[in-house]
């Protein structure tokens, strides 16, 4: 999977529209091996990101689970802490 693609569901909050539509962009960039189409690819790749954020949109209001929201901030801490052993870095909070 793209790394820039993040887990969505079941977050408290949900995901929002924009990282929604984020993921789905993602998703389009690395199906079609490119960042920007080109001119004459550019309708096709915007029909393709809204029918990517749709389908995700329905699929994420569609799951269920017995398990707790996670917290976006604590999973934020642990992809930190993940970066930082895996980078040698010191893990630092956002500003």
């Amino acid at each position: 999977m793209c790394r820039n693609i993040r887990v969505l569901h079941n977050f408290a909050p949900p995901a929002t529209d924009d990282e929604i539509e984020a993921a789905a962009l993602q998703y389009v960039r690395k199906v079609s091996g490119a960042t920007r189409p080109s001119a004459a690819n550019e309708e096709a790749f915007d029909e393709a990101v809204r029918a990517v954020t749709a389908a995700t949109r329905t699929l994420l209001e569609s799951l269920v689970t017995k398990a707790p929201a996670r917290d976006r901030e604590v999973e934020a801490a642990k992809a930190r802490a993940r970066a930082a052993e895996r980078y040698g870095r010191p893990a630092s909070a956002p500003s």
